[in-house]
Formats: structure tokens, C-alpha cells, sequence
């Protein structure tokens, strides 16, 4: 439990950055409303609220990945890791210490998308207890990514690539706006093998109560999340074992 003490300081840093936390929890809001005010004037179901909230609570995740790799590339800007290498924390400590305050924060931003999704008539079902646990390898998945990428990059290039090209990735691989399908067998292929789809069919199954598509979907999640946790805790170890911090 060593990393408690840096996981409460990584936890004062979020709160203390307050217009990149109300961006982060207001922006997925802010697209969940207007598309829906585009719904309600279209012929068809495009953008229908119980299939679109899942697909827009795993988008407003990505945001998770440039706050953490913000967070981690900053420290390691300021200095801050390499006075931190003074103490007895190991690499899977540090990583731990910056993924646990992000969860809450994770947590609380697809809490906030489904009351929105209330508001706007979606209704409501003890079903979304569960999405909302769903989300949470989802979550860890993002976290850890933006770790990764904040353990091997500077901060002014996890920007590019958390910032930018995450999060068109997810956008475009998701199957939020559009089924895979359309585009055609390549993309459907490709799309199947990231994990950024199965993230909003397991929280669309979820909210429909299929709760045996569940479990497939979230394996690839949780694998993926897994994968790059590991890679993320082996990046940091080796920052911290070079000179180039």
C-alpha cells in the first residue's frame, strides 16, 4: 500500500486542474445533447439514446488518456519522477499511484452521461448499474494508454497523440456514430480486432439486458487493459532505470 500517499497528491493534481476536468466530464455531455437534439428531428434512428449513451460515455473515456499521460509526462518535465526515485516505490507502484485517482474520475463522468441520458428520455433501469461497472476495464484501458504514452513521450507530444489521434480512433472504430459494416469488410475486420468497439457493445448489451454478450466483449477489454498496464509498468521501470527521465 506504499503508493497510497503518491495515488492522494496524483489525486490533488486532477482536482486542482479544474478547466481540464470540467472539459473532460462536460464535452462527452455536451455531444450526448446535441445529438440527440439531431435525432429528434431525423426520419430514423440513427442517434437513439439507449444505443448512442454507451458509445458516448466510452468516447468521453479517451479524455482519461491525455489526463493521465498530461499528468505523468508534466512530472516527469518538472523533475518530480527523479526526486520520486529517492523512495522505496517500485515502477508498478508509481503506475498504480497514478491510475487509482483516475478511476473516480473515469467512474463519475459515465455516472453523469447516463443521468443525462435520463433527462433526455432514456430509461431508467437498473441495467445501468451494470453498464457502468462495465465501463470500468474500459476505463482502465484508457488510463493506462495515456500512462504508456506519458511514460516514453514529452508533454507536448502526448497532446498529438492522447489528444488527437486516440481519440479519432475511438471515435472511428467504436461503432458510435455508424455500424462497421457500412464501410466494409476490412474496416469491420479491423475495427473487431481493437477493443474500442467491444467496449460500447458490451455497455449496449448491458443497457438492452443481454447480459450473455456481456462477458465476450468485456474479455477483449479487460485483455487489452491488462496488456497495456504491463507495458506501461515496463516503460516506467525503464525511464527509471536511464538517465533520460
Amino acid at each position: 500500500m506504499k503508493f497510497l500517499a503518491f495515488a492522494s497528491r496524483n489525486g490533488k493534481e486532477i482536482i486542482r486542474d479544474k478547466i481540464n476536468l470540467c472539459f473532460g466530464i462536460g464535452f462527452p455531455v455536451i455531444l450526448l445533447v446535441l445529438l440527440s437534439l439531431i435525432q429528434s428531428h431525423l426520419p430514423v434512428d440513427m442517434f437513439k439514446i439507449d444505443t448512442l449513451t454507451p458509445g458516448i460515455a466510452v468516447f468521453g473515456l479517451s479524455f482519461m488518456s491525455l489526463f493521465s499521460a498530461v499528468l505523468i509526462s508534466k512530472d516527469r518535465s518538472e523533475s518530480l519522477i527523479l526526486r520520486l526515485f529517492t523512495s522505496p516505490l517500485t515502477s508498478t507502484d508509481y503506475i498504480l499511484g497514478y491510475t487509482l485517482p483516475m478511476l473516480p474520475m473515469a467512474v463519475a463522468q459515465t455516472v453523469i452521461c447516463y443521468i443525462v441520458a435520463f433527462i433526455l428520455g432514456m430509461k431508467v433501469s437498473v441495467n445501468v448499474l451494470l453498464a457502468v461497472a462495465v465501463s470500468i476495464p474500459a476505463s482502465v484501458l484508457f488510463i493506462s494508454i495515456g500512462l504508456l504514452c506519458g511514460s516514453l513521450l514529452n508533454d507536448k507530444q502526448v497532446g498529438g497523440v492522447c489528444g488527437a489521434l486516440l481519440t479519432n480512433l475511438t471515435a472511428w472504430l467504436s461503432g458510435i456514430w455508424f455500424d462497421p459494416n457500412l464501410v466494409g469488410k476490412g474496416f469491420k475486420t479491423f475495427s473487431n480486432i481493437m477493443p474500442f468497439v467491444h467496449a460500447v457493445d458490451a455497455g449496449r448489451a448491458a443497457i438492452a439486458g443481454e447480459y450473455g454478450k456481456i462477458l465476450p466483449e468485456l474479455a477483449v477489454v479487460a485483455g487489452y487493459a491488462l496488456i497495456v498496464t504491463v507495458l506501461a509498468v515496463f516503460a516506467f521501470k525503464k525511464k527509471m532505470n536511464s538517465d533520460d527521465v
